[in-house]
């Protein structure tokens, strides 16, 4: 027997304001960020050696076990980081897909942290595969935020 309307006590599910593709857009490039801080491990990594002969250039004074510490408290530092960036990457971009316009807000300051940290870190001595990783990920970040600032974006955060 066919019966036209549901009988269960459910009520349908309600959709919400549609996402606009300048916010989609933005999630998926930070998606793209989230997978290439994790790639920046790797890089450093990948790079150590590279990083070693430019600590010891950078300064010159320091032991071979200073040298060494430097290098794995920089190592340390750049796994810790990039795992921390990830899973905010991550965390951002889900909650702009669900327009917390706090969530744009934030990931907004967080991008300016790391233009701060991108550049300002261009004299350390790292390798520089490591400083044109960090770049890279620096462009990732600043697609994403003038995505997440257009005006369709900022009708779709704001409920207008």
């Amino acid at each position: 027997m066919y019966q036209p309307y549901p009988t269960g006590a459910q009520m349908p599910e309600i959709d919400g304001p549609t996402v606009p593709s300048q916010v989609a857009n933005a999630v998926k490039v930070m998606y793209a960020g989230a997978a290439a801080s994790l790639l920046g491990i790797v890089v450093e990594i990948i790079t150590v050696n590279a990083t070693k002969s430019a600590i010891e250039k950078h300064s010159p004074h320091l032991t071979a076990s200073q040298i060494n510490a430097t290098q794995h408290a920089l190592i340390s530092g750049s796994i810790i980081g990039g795992v921390i960036a990830a899973g905010l990457w991550i965390f951002i971009a889900r909650s702009c897909l669900g327009g917390k316009n706090w969530a744009r807000i934030t990931g907004t300051i967080l991008f300016a942290i790391c233009t701060i940290d991108t550049f300002g870190g261009a004299i350390a001595p790292v390798a520089s595969a490591v400083k044109l990783w960090e770049i890279v990920v620096w462009l990732i970040g600043l697609t994403a935020v003038v995505l997440l600032w257009r005006r369709p974006s900022t009708e779709f955060f704001t409920g207008a």
